[in-house]
């Protein structure tokens, strides 16, 4: 099941949001602002993360700034503790699945969350999913020229 970590004000988050219902993708959504965010929570997100700590906080918040703080210079266990006191630092939207993790909304990797059989339909040349049967304007175009 896909998580979804979100808050109201975000647009992006509404762009994941409209996504995966345009899809009818399940995904459970959890607003940081109304949903405690637990330990397991962050382990989930930093274990399926690149960079760790980097790609889910943004260090440009508002509470970063005005308590001096860096990343650098606190150990793992207290940057979790700190997560889970102050949710408003994480970047937003982050979605989680059992193997990936995408922070932030972008139209070519959000399609790595499509089911495997929508994904088939791509056509290859346009990188648009299809109904079945259905031609993309570049075969049309193909076509149309011959």
């Amino acid at each position: 099941m896909i998580k979804l970590y979100t808050s109201p004000s975000c647009s992006s988050c509404r762009k994941v949001k409209k996504y995966f219902e345009k899809y009818n993708i399940e995904y459970e959504e959890k607003n940081i602002f109304t949903t405690p965010i637990s330990k397991e929570d962050i382990f989930k997100m930093l274990v399926r993360s690149e960079n760790g700590f980097e790609d889910i906080i943004s260090t440009r918040s508002k509470i970063f700034k005005e308590m001096g703080i860096s990343l650098y210079n606190m150990s793992t266990h207290n940057l979790i503790e700190f997560i889970v006191n102050n949710p408003s630092v994480l970047k937003r939207p982050i979605i989680v699945t059992d193997a990936e993790i995408q922070v932030g909304y972008n139209d070519d990797d959000i399609e790595l969350f499509l089911p495997q059989e929508i994904r088939e339909m791509d056509c290859g040349y346009c990188f648009k999913p299809h109904s079945p049967g259905e031609e993309c304007d570049y075969v049309k175009n193909i076509k149309f020229t011959k």
